[in-house]
């Protein structure tokens, strides 16, 4: 895990769940992060990908995903 660093952006109050299968209507085990700006970069319904790295995991982001993050950043 790198931690803080030029070009990143803490999501502070991110909430992270282990959501599991038949609980909260759960059809299957899953990761949840919630924040309101997860939102912002990745709209309701829209797919992307993760894979795991040392101490966490890392979000892939599609081009327009990226638009949009890049937007935030800069605000």
């Amino acid at each position: 895990m790198s931690g803080p660093g030029e070009g990143k952006k803490l999501l502070r109050g991110a909430k992270v769940y282990i959501h599991e299968k038949g609980k909260s209507m759960a059809r299957i085990t899953h990761i949840d992060i919630e924040h309101p700006d997860i939102n912002k970069i990745i709209k309701p319904k829209e797919a992307t990908y993760a894979a795991g790295k040392k101490g966490g995991c890392f979000i892939g982001l599609k081009k327009e995903m990226i638009k949009r993050a890049e937007k935030l950043i800069k605000k």
